[in-house]
């Protein structure tokens, strides 16, 4: 099993003003999240637009970052599809490139939504894989909610030994904690609080503009500093706050290429937000710009 501890960062895909993947801003927002001290990276994220890339281009992008990581922290492989055999595909493809592990949604739209059904998909590509599965609760934007009991139930599959919970509920959370199987918190608002509670680590679109700030609050965590990681949260919480509940994606980017990290585009069909809203959400990361962690 790998170990996923500590920060996973979400990792943003790099555009052109032409639309095309910059595989040279690629490879250099690789070393500078490794520099900063991240533990993994989550190539082909949701908030590296992940419904917006090909399978060609995510085979070439977990091909280059693994290769440019060279073992300096864990990477993790989004393989989600709609097609069935298509996540096959895609997960045995990351396996073969060097990935640690793969974070696969459930068969949202239209697929199986019952306990049963859910259970069968993971339990599907579990038998055709041989590196660990990160599980996905998302439910605001798959529909579909990982119940604690089915929780218990993929947990005794061989290779599904993590799950992402990005649904904000901190109940549910600890309801998760309260099995054997590891679980990274998802939801940038409740980063703190979910590591104080137990959660392993953390997948976060959000430190894609922190990184720095991110593992520090890990790192304060994990030394029982609570005091400390409170402090840096309160700097945090502003962009956070404003990023979960404003175009999320759009925000983070805008705040990256702000701290100098990639070049702030998405990719159609996505449209960037206007310039007053990039004001307001450049202004919510006052509280970081002291340089303290």
């Amino acid at each position: 099993m790998a170990d996923l501890a500590g920060i996973n960062l979400a990792m943003q895909t790099p555009f052109g003003a032409d639309g095309k993947i910059d595989f040279s801003e690629w490879d250099g927002l690789v070393d500078a999240y490794v520099d900063a001290g991240v533990h993994g990276l989550v190539l082909g994220s949701g908030t590296g637009q992940h419904p917006y890339l090909t399978e060609e281009e995510c085979k070439a992008l977990y091909e280059a970052a693994i290769k440019r990581i060279d073992g300096r922290c864990n990477a993790i492989c989004q393989t989600s599809a709609l097609n069935m055999d298509e996540v096959i595909r895609r997960s045995k493809h990351a396996e073969a490139a060097g990935a640690d592990a793969l974070m696969i949604l459930p068969p949202y739209l239209e697929g199986p939504a019952d306990d049963d059904g859910l259970f069968e998909f993971y339990r599907a590509i579990d038998a055709e894989v041989g590196i660990d599965i990160v599980g996905y609760n998302i439910p605001q934007a798959t529909g579909l909610a990982v119940s604690p009991e089915l929780f218990t139930r993929l947990s005794e599959l061989k290779n599904f030994n993590y799950i992402k919970d990005s649904g904000g509920d901190l109940t549910t959370h600890q309801q998760y904690l309260q099995d054997g199987c590891r679980v990274l918190n998802g939801c940038d608002t409740t980063a703190v609080y979910a590591m104080m509670a137990g959660a392993h680590g953390c997948i976060w679109g959000g430190a894609n503009y922190m990184p720095h700030e991110t593992v520090a609050l890990y790192k304060h965590v994990a030394a029982k500093e609570y005091d400390q990681a409170l402090a840096l949260w309160q700097k945090m919480l502003p962009s956070l706050l404003h990023i979960w509940t404003n175009d999320y994606l759009q925000c983070v980017l805008v705040a990256a290429r702000h701290r100098g990290y990639g070049l702030g585009n998405v990719r159609r069909p996505l449209r960037p937000i206007s310039d007053e809203a990039e004001a307001v959400m450049i202004a919510t990361l006052a509280p970081l710009m002291d340089g303290e962690t």
